[in-house]
């Protein structure tokens, strides 16, 4: 079995070797409490502990994340694919430019909207945004 020691050592630096004879130091040597298994198995401990931390703490990161960015967001896309999905004529929608119209006719993938009286503008289902004939009843 190892003990291990601690070593203090005061004393003066001195530039002149001359000098050095004057000096008086003080040596203090006091026996260590822990043994070396002890010390090993303590600093294995704290290794591995520390290391569980990390990924913990980074898969709690990631699932608040998921939860307040990622999860909101699916969810709004899919509710504006479903709009796009359940268009009708008469509907009343905006363009991602900011047109306001009313839907007047329906392909796969456009929509002819009517802004003003017999002025109607394609666009893509892509570029719809919003229904207003819920908001406005």
């Amino acid at each position: 079995m190892k003990h291990y020691f601690t070593l203090t050592v005061e004393g003066t630096v001195v530039a002149n070797p001359e000098e050095s004879a004057a000096v008086e130091t003080n040596i203090d040597v006091k026996p260590s409490t822990e043994t070396n298994a002890a010390a090993g198995q303590q600093s294995q401990a704290q290794k591995s502990g520390s290391g569980w931390t990390m990924w913990i703490m980074l898969a709690l990161i990631f699932g608040v994340m998921w939860f307040f960015m990622i999860r909101p967001q699916k969810k709004q896309q899919k509710e504006l694919q479903k709009f796009r999905d359940s268009l009708k004529r008469g509907d009343k929608v905006v363009t991602i430019g900011g047109i306001f119209g009313t839907v007047a006719e329906i392909k796969e993938n456009s929509v002819l909207i009517e802004v003003d009286n017999g002025v109607k503008i394609r666009v893509s289902k892509q570029a719809l945004i919003k229904d207003f004939s819920e908001s406005q009843q």
